[in-house]
């Protein structure tokens, strides 16, 4: 079997995490001396994504969407579908799938939960939880325009590649910061993402 397909996966998924408690991943890991993050903040803002790994077969991939250049925050950056959790909403997975639904049309009868990397903290006051899934295809997406330009796909193989995580730096709030990058293509994955990204890796491949 590949280690790159959708079963492979699914396997690693549950044989590396449990229920035990994870140390907060975030912002703060590349950035340690970053005051503004995690439970200190005033108020933490709770949010969550899909990391939806479509089986293709041999190569699976990872469900990603382009956000639109009006948006007020992280605009025209590749993102997971993902959101707020609203009150209405059953936990960071049903907000998930309520949020994967709205951004790019995608079914939750397509989606097979897994489970979840914990909480991932941003230097934007979020607290996101990135809850794993397998998703089966056919996908006939529809992207909502007000918040995505595209959804596309990127191989597993070349996310859970190592040597494809760049640490960079810039300027932010008139202090350097580190983040990662993961170039695809012409696709440019970047901080909040590619972090996420790199969690999954460091728990489930490396």
């Amino acid at each position: 079997m590949s280690e790159f397909t959708a079963e492979n996966f699914r396997s690693r998924v549950m044989d590396r995490l449990t229920d035990q408690a994870y140390e907060p991943a975030g912002d703060h890991i590349l950035n340690p001396d970053l005051p503004d993050y995690g439970e200190d903040l005033e108020q933490v803002r709770d949010a969550a994504v899909l990391i939806g790994i479509v089986d293709r077969g041999t190569e699976a991939s990872i469900l990603l969407t382009q956000r639109t250049a009006h948006l007020r925050s992280h605009a025209g950056q590749i993102a997971f579908p993902g959101g707020k959790i609203d009150e209405d909403d059953d936990g960071p997975v049903g907000a998930a799938l309520r949020e994967a639904h709205e951004e790019v049309g995608l079914e939750s009868d397509l989606v097979e939960i897994l489970g979840d990397l914990g909480d991932y903290y941003t230097g934007s006051g979020y607290r996101v939880v990135p809850v794993i899934a397998t998703v089966k295809p056919p996908l006939i997406l529809s992207p909502n325009p007000a918040e995505v330009d595209e959804v596309f796909e990127v191989p597993l193989s070349f996310l859970m590649n190592p040597e494809n995580h760049q640490k960079k730096s810039g300027e932010f709030r008139g202090k350097t910061r580190y983040y990662y990058a993961m170039p695809f293509e012409q696709r440019y994955i970047w901080g909040v993402t590619a972090g996420i990204l790199r969690v999954l890796y460091n728990r489930v491949y490396a």
